[in-house]
């Protein structure tokens, strides 16, 4: 099946925040934490909390897996459009929803960066 220009945006941008929502959000983090062990460093008075994936097994696959937003990236790929070609009445409206929220996102950053606030 070929994807028109407009479904072609509209999944990349639907991508990008599924892809987004994996890797980086607050919201999601519960999900991510099984897969990492927190290492915390003071310096200069400043905490600072780095997440490294789990050493060994699936967890350290997983892991490093989440801590890469290209890996999930691809797999965020192939999740929505093989849902979009088999079960398009069921991604469809889902793919419509974090399309519109990647597109916010992108905007939002634009305004904030021009803003200084970025």
């Amino acid at each position: 099946m070929e994807l028109t220009f407009v479904q072609l945006t509209t999944l990349g941008f639907a991508i990008f925040r599924l892809t987004h929502l994996i890797v980086f959000d607050k919201i999601t983090e519960f999900l991510r934490s099984p897969f990492f062990d927190e290492i915390v460093e003071e310096e200069n008075g400043v905490e600072e909390v780095y997440l490294i994936p789990k050493k060994e097994g699936f967890k350290g696959f997983a892991g490093r897996l989440l801590s890469c937003y290209w890996c999930t990236g691809i797999w965020a790929s192939m999740f929505l459009y093989g849902g979009y070609m088999w079960f398009p009445a069921i991604f469809a409206p889902f793919i419509t929803l974090l399309a519109v929220a990647g597109v916010a996102a992108v905007i939002e950053s634009a305004v904030q960066s021009g803003n200084g606030l970025n």
